[in-house]
């Protein structure tokens, strides 16, 4: 996702964001470990993704 349109959202939209991309990490990560994933690159973009929603979050003053 891109970060204007992660701007365009409001704190608790980012923050459900937060926790669905932290849900699908999880999961990723499980299918890997067991051998089934097939795309590892969207392991690195998802990171990406969480920690750029971060920022904007913390930009914003958001202390979580």
């Amino acid at each position: 996702m891109k970060a204007s349109e992660l701007r365009e959202l409001g704190d608790e939209e980012l923050r459900q964001k937060i926790d669905e991309m932290a849900k699908e990490l999880f999961h990723l990560k499980v299918q890997r470990s067991t051998g089934q994933l097939k795309n590892t690159a969207r392991l690195s973009l998802l990171r990406k993704d969480i920690a750029r929603t971060k920022t904007i979050l913390k930009s914003r003053g958001d202390k979580k």
